[in-house]
């Protein structure tokens, strides 16, 4: 056993290379995360890495030439993306630091994602609305590698730092707009059901009629998981009720397009008929029709945030809070009036329904 475990520490790319029964050059693409390599050999390699538990070595092995820290997203089509990236890139320009932009990988275990990263020498990871198995956290924290988390879908772990917004305060700022203009029948519609920011949003909508004397009706909260279309099917069905909401708090803005097509098809105009709030202000609220009312989200900031608490923690700095809400505001545009003294009754709803992209 004494043996095994000797000739384990003392596993090399070679060693690796000559079980694999490949090049060195080869295991060298994988350990340092290059995409060149064919996935079958790719899947062989990294089996063995894991068994002999190869970590890089010698001088400069674990620390790359230039700092460099992970951004990962669960995904590369939100149009906050854009934004949160350029500002954790200008605060690492700012502190000499590179950024490589990344997808969350398909590894539950986290063993591949950490090897990869520890042997990048990367500072560490900034992950974006992704969701952290325990598991993954687990490796990352045996491996020394520094986290923070942006906007994570669940409630984060106390151990690892998080950077987001006001949501409470955003939902109850944009109902209470809406419930100063005059309207008593506020609709929502959530994003997804297991996302932090989602809870929040919908805690603060509540707690404003609450506080407006008003009991929240759960046959005027649909469900929309942050998309254009099922925002759109859920506009719909609030639409064709017989007593149709004056106004609507969506909880994204591509939810809030996804309202304001639906009252278009359904003869209701936005805001004469039926005033809209949307959430996040991306770049399309300001151009929408009509422009859209909706709750700011600081995404630059929070992209700053993020990275330098990130390199306070690579740095052994200790943190003043390990999590951080950044102030929401609420922009108020064209889509929100008055409600009508009269409700225009529903129009019917088309024979068959549309595909609709996000705007």
């Amino acid at each position: 056993m004494a043996k095994r475990a000797v000739e384990r520490s003392r596993t090399t790319l070679t060693g690796i290379a000559q079980a694999a029964g490949v090049s060195v050059a080869t295991v060298s693409k994988v350990v340092n995360g290059r995409s060149d390599v064919s996935p079958g050999t790719r899947a062989r390699i990294e089996r063995l890495l894991v068994e002999h538990d190869y970590v890089a070595r010698g001088p400069g092995a674990s620390r790359s030439p230039v700092r460099t820290v992970d951004l990962t997203f669960d995904k590369l089509v939100a149009p906050n993306n854009l934004v949160i990236t350029r500002g954790v890139t200008e605060a690492a320009a700012e502190a000499g630091v590179d950024v490589v932009i990344g997808v969350t990988p398909d590894d539950p275990a986290g063993t591949a994602w950490s090897r990869k990263i520890t042997n990048a020498g990367r500072e560490g990871v900034i992950l974006v609305t992704s969701e952290l198995t325990p598991r993954q956290r687990a490796r990352f924290a045996k491996d020394g590698i520094p986290l923070v988390l942006i906007d994570p879908m669940g409630v984060p772990d106390e151990s690892v730092p998080s950077i987001g917004a006001t949501n409470f305060t955003g939902g109850m700022a944009a109902t209470e707009h809406l419930l100063s203009l005059g309207h008593r029948r506020i609709a929502m519609i959530e994003g997804r059901h297991d996302a932090l920011c989602n809870t929040a949003r919908l805690h603060g909508y509540q707690a404003a009629l609450r506080g407006a004397g008003i009991a929240p009706d759960p046959g005027l909260i649909k469900r929309g998981a942050f998309h254009f279309e099922p925002a759109y099917e859920a506009a719909m069905e609030l639409f064709g009720l017989d007593d149709v909401p004056t106004a609507v708090f969506a909880a994204n803005d591509s939810e809030a397009f996804g309202v304001i097509e639906a009252a278009r098809v359904r003869g209701l105009r936005v805001p004469q008929d039926v005033s809209v709030v949307g959430f996040d202000d991306t770049d399309a609220a300001s151009t929408s029709a009509p422009p859209l009312t909706t709750v700011r989200q600081p995404f630059a900031e929070i992209g700053r945030a993020a990275l330098r608490t990130l390199l306070q923690l690579a740095a052994g700095r200790p943190l003043d809070s390990h999590r951080v809400e950044l102030a929401t505001q609420l922009v108020v545009r064209a889509s929100t009036t008055s409600p009508p003294s009269r409700p225009r009754a529903p129009a019917a709803a088309p024979s068959a329904a549309v595909s609709r992209d996000a705007p």
